[in-house]
């Protein structure tokens, strides 16, 4: 599983992120790029849509917070900050971006697979859940607009509710279409 693990690393010191890199490649992981700044990791992140983003909070043009908040808000990658800071200001600051896992610099290299690991899984089931909340969203936006169209057919066509909801569930199945979609037609075509 960690040789399929695609990482990119930002800090804005370049022997760091080198010894970064040799400590991930030895732990198996591919670290697919490296930043210098925040912006740079924002984009790079963008275009290579790894895995997990490893970084500094203190780097140039945009710090390591404000780049995780923004990877975060776009999906694109959970992020976990190696620093040197630890002061309660920036772990608050962290949490808020959405920041997945916060590793103390120094670090041993024992603590790194743990945190990388719970990083991504802890990502994945945010993930998950923000998939079932717009499921759950689309079966209620599903159910309203249903529940409005088997009215205009009892209003119109005097069916009884049961009727209504298989009337519409027979076109769905005839047409191919969802019962959204024939829900749908069945309020445009009251509108008109």
């Amino acid at each position: 599983m960690a040789q399929q693990t695609r990482l990119v690393i930002a800090d804005d010191e370049s022997i760091i992120r080198m010894n970064l890199k040799e400590t991930l490649v030895g732990l198996g992981y591919l670290v697919v790029g490296e930043a210098g700044d925040g912006v740079s990791v924002i984009n790079l992140a963008r275009e290579l849509k790894p895995d997990l983003v490893l970084m500094d909070i203190k780097m140039p043009r945009l710090d390591g917070i404000q780049a995780a908040r923004i990877l975060t808000e776009e999906k694109i990658a959970p992020v976990l900050l190696l620093t040197a800071y630890s002061d309660r200001e920036l772990v608050e600051r962290a949490k808020e971006a959405g920041v997945v896992n916060y590793v103390v610099k120094p670090f041993r290299e024992a603590e790194l697979l743990p945190a990388i690991e719970i990083a991504m899984a802890r990502y994945q089931e945010f993930l998950e859940m923000d998939r079932q909340i717009a499921d759950l969203k689309e079966t209620l936006d599903t159910r309203k607009i249903v529940e409005r169209a088997k009215g205009i057919l009892m209003d119109t066509q005097g069916l009884k509710e049961a009727e209504a909801f298989r009337k519409i569930q027979q076109l769905s199945m005839n047409t191919r279409k969802s019962m959204k979609e024939i829900a749908q037609a069945i309020l445009l075509a009251n509108e008109i």
